[in-house]
């Protein structure tokens, strides 16, 4: 018989690391993923958000769901704010791919989707310190992309010169992100459209 494997859904809050163990002596402000929900043994994390990031995080125990998502086939959109009001110019840029540095060497990112988000995104936000107006302006836009390098979007942000301040997981595929910060949810599959 074959084994039953398990799958979740996590809004990943901030201040949270995208593993289960942590061999380095860490502050006690960080918290790891078991620490959210009682994951079975062999759950892996599907493309990890960086402890400063927020927002969707797919887990499961099967390796062949976690490589099929991670592929170039599917999406994964995120909202950024950036420190200043992001330009029309920096967005083509962004589009069209922009130079990261990434294992010690430059990288050209693929084209992607991006527009600007008119006003504040509903996104809930736990009790922490966020930048306000008396440090100048910020503005929040989308970005889309297929493929996953280590900080991506953070260096994609900061590469057309607007630096991310804030950086939340909202879509993956045909999935949104509808649960709010540290909620987990077990679903029988990821959606057929992912």
């Amino acid at each position: 018989m074959s084994k039953q494997h398990r799958h979740f859904i996590l809004n990943k809050p901030y201040n949270c690391l995208s593993q289960f163990k942590y061999e380095l002596k860490r502050k006690n402000s960080k918290h790891l993923l078991g620490e959210l929900y009682d994951f079975p043994e062999g759950t892996m994390a599907i493309g990890r958000l960086d402890e400063k990031s927020e927002g969707l995080l797919f887990l499961t125990t099967n390796g062949k769901v976690s490589a099929q998502i991670r592929s170039k086939k599917v999406e994964k959109e995120y909202y950024v704010q950036v420190d200043g009001i992001i330009t029309q110019e920096a967005i083509e840029k962004l589009k069209n791919g922009v130079e990261i540095g990434f294992n010690g060497t430059k990288y050209i990112t693929k084209p992607c989707k991006a527009f600007l988000i008119k006003g504040e995104p509903n996104l809930p936000i736990e009790n922490r310190k966020v930048r306000d107006e008396r440090h100048g302006p910020k503005s929040w836009a989308s970005i889309t992309v297929t493929e996953g390098k280590f900080r991506q979007v953070r260096k994609m942000t900061a590469a057309v010169g607007f630096p991310t301040l804030r950086l939340v997981r909202v879509r993956i595929g045909g999935v949104n992100l509808t649960i709010q910060p540290s909620e987990v949810v077990e679903v029988k599959a990821f959606e057929k459209n992912i």
